[in-house]
């Protein structure tokens, strides 16, 4: 069993919103996850839009300073700004839209080349040149697209200088945020293969977030669900896409098209009632107690531990055997 490469442990990650005349209101985004990935594994994060996958990710590469929680890098807790520089050259993010996420005033070259200016690790114009031209091939680019400008290329290919800037500095952990949700799907399964590919040539680690449920079994070792800021289910991929134990991942499973109109046809849709609750206002206990067919007085007064169901198979409900 590889060891974990990054732990995270009661991550919080709370937004004052303003309410009034001087006052305040936390937005949980994030409320108590805890979940750990292992060296060369990909953990996919799933849930629907603003349960807090992206703020999950920003976090713990840093670009929120978490609330509260704790976050370790290979074995050792991200405390000072010098254990969180070191670590940012091993961390990186593919950010989710490859048409904000670019300079438009920056050539390719430059683009990718950004995290090498910034550490300054290259001795001469050549080789910071030489070390683009590998980091664009590596990606499936033309080196002689290097002078050109983002607003020159198609989606799938701004989406490879994204993941070329990613691993300029030769991560070993990097955060997907929903890479693929921007691009045509016949573009989407090539930057999947190529991720893929990636990892088995440079070892590479992943924390992959979608809301696409196919896409994530395709590419995910294990899968944990969010809703509204907290960890409900988490597991293998198969063990999880064929037996989840928690409602919410039943009703999302349930939602996934099938290719097979007979099999589609004989599948039953968990349709959920109501809508989210505001992460300003989150129920006291169980947060998707709302929504929940099997919800009683204890499920809105405390919030489920999470229990090993089988091995390696998580869930927090109150009511488990009732939904099985």
């Amino acid at each position: 069993m590889a060891e974990n490469l990054i732990e995270v442990r009661d991550l919080k990650q709370y937004f004052p919103i303003s309410t009034g005349w001087f006052q305040t209101k936390p937005l949980k985004a994030v409320d108590g996850v805890t979940f750990h990935i292992r060296q060369g594994e990909t953990l996919g994060l799933v849930g629907e839009s603003g349960c807090g996958k992206t703020t999950v990710g920003r976090t713990m590469l840093h670009l929120y300073t978490p609330t509260a929680g704790e976050i370790i890098f290979e074995g050792k807790k991200l405390m000072t700004r010098e254990d969180i520089r070191a670590y940012r050259k091993k961390a990186a993010m593919v950010f989710q839209d490859p048409y904000s996420s670019l300079n438009p005033r920056m050539t390719v070259a430059d683009l990718i080349a950004e995290p090498l200016d910034i550490h300054r690790l290259y001795k001469s114009r050549q080789e910071r040149r030489e070390k683009v031209l590998e980091l664009m091939a590596k990606v499936g680019l033309n080196g002689e697209q290097a002078g050109r400008y983002a607003h020159e290329f198609s989606g799938g290919q701004r989406q490879r200088i994204g993941i070329a800037r990613a691993l300029a500095m030769e991560p070993k952990f990097v955060v997907c945020d929903e890479p693929v949700s921007a691009l045509d799907v016949s573009i989407q399964a090539q930057v999947i293969n190529m991720f893929t590919d990636l990892q088995e040539q440079m070892g590479l680690t992943y924390l992959f977030i979608a809301h696409d449920l196919l896409v994530v079994r395709h590419i995910c070792d294990r899968i944990a669900v969010m809703y509204l800021g907290k960890i409900v289910e988490s597991g293998e991929a198969d063990e999880l896409y064929k037996n989840p134990m928690h409602p919410y991942t039943k009703s999302l499973i349930s939602a996934v098209p099938l290719p097979d109109p007979k099999m589609a046809r004989q599948k039953r849709r968990l349709m959920l009632k109501g809508d989210v609750p505001s992460p300003l206002n989150a129920p006291p206990g169980c947060p998707f107690c709302t929504r929940c067919p099997y919800a009683t007085d204890i499920c809105r007064e405390k919030m489920p531990e999470m229990a090993e169901v089988s091995a390696g198979h998580f869930t927090a409900c109150h009511h488990v055997d009732q939904a099985n």
